[in-house]
C-alpha cells in the first residue's frame, strides 16, 4: 500500500494551469516594463539626478539630469512609470506585450522625430528632451517595433497557440 496521496484529476488540472510557457516577446516587455519603472523612479532621486533642486513638473526649464546625461522632469519621470506599468501589464499575454513593444516603439519614434524638429529652448520643449533623449529614443523605438515584431509572427504563425 501507498504511503504518498494520490493526486486527483482536479489538482493535476490547476498545477497544469498555474505553469505555464512564457514566449520570449513577454519576457522581452516585462524587461522593458521593469527597466521604465526603475528609470521612472531613479528619476527622483538626487545622487542619481544631477541638479534635483531644479527639477520642474514639465517644460524646457528643468534642468535636472538623469545620470547627469538624460534631462528629466516630473512629468518625465511620470511617463516613464506609466509605460513601466503598461509594460508589466500588457507582459501577461503574447498579443499585449506584442502591442505594447510595437505600439510603444511607434510612440518613441514620435517622441524621436519630435525631439528633432522643435527647438529644445522653447516652451514646445515640454516633455523635455535633450540630443541624448533623442538618441535614445530613436533606439529605443527601432528595437522596441523590431522585438515586437517577434511576438507578431508568432500570433501569425501556422498552428500556433495565442493566449488573449
Amino acid at each position: 500500500m501507498s504511503t504518498t496521496p494520490e493526486s486527483s484529476p482536479t489538482d493535476r488540472s490547476a498545477s497544469e494551469h498555474t505553469t505555464s510557457t512564457r514566449h520570449p516577446v513577454q519576457t522581452v516587455a516585462l524587461i522593458y516594463g521593469i527597466i521604465f519603472l526603475l528609470v521612472g523612479i531613479a528619476g527622483f532621486i538626487p545622487g542619481l539626478t544631477s541638479n534635483y533642486d531644479t527639477m520642474q513638473f514639465a517644460g524646457h526649464q528643468s534642468e535636472a539630469m538623469l545620470m547627469g546625461v538624460f534631462q528629466v522632469s516630473i512629468l518625465h519621470n511620470i511617463v516613464h512609470l506609466l509605460f513601466g506599468v503598461a509594460g508589466l501589464a500588457l507582459a501577461r499575454s503574447v498579443k499585449g506585450a506584442t502591442q505594447y513593444l510595437i505600439w510603444g516603439g511607434v510612440i518613441y519614434l514620435v517622441l524621436w522625430f519630435y525631439g528633432l524638429v522643435i527647438d529644445h529652448d522653447s516652451g514646445a520643449n515640454f516633455v523635455p528632451v535633450n540630443d541624448a533623449d533623442n538618441w535614445l529614443h530613436l533606439g529605443l523605438g527601432v528595437l522596441m517595433v523590431l522585438l515586437g515584431m517577434i511576438g507578431r509572427r508568432a500570433e501569425i504563425a501556422p498552428g500556433s497557440r495565442v493566449e488573449g
